[in-house]
C-alpha cells in the first residue's frame, strides 16, 4: 500500500509540474492572480477539487 501512496505522490508531482514547464509565462500570471483570491474561495476550490478527487477514484474502483 505504501508503494501505491509513493507513486501517486509521485504521479502527482508530474502533473503539477507540466503547466509551469510548458507556459512558465502563464504560470507566473495565474499564480500573481491568486494572491487576490479569498480564503473562503480557495477552500471552496480545494473542497471541490477533494471531491472530484475522491469521486473519481470511486468510479475507477
Amino acid at each position: 500500500m505504501w508503494e501505491d501512496l509513493a507513486r501517486a505522490l509521485c504521479l502527482v508531482l508530474v502533473i503539477e509540474g507540466i503547466l509551469p514547464f510548458l507556459y512558465p509565462a502563464r504560470w507566473r500570471h495565474l499564480i500573481a492572480s491568486m494572491a487576490t483570491v479569498t480564503d473562503r474561495q480557495l477552500r471552496i476550490a480545494g473542497l471541490a477539487s477533494m471531491l472530484l478527487g475522491i469521486g473519481l477514484l470511486y468510479l475507477l474502483k
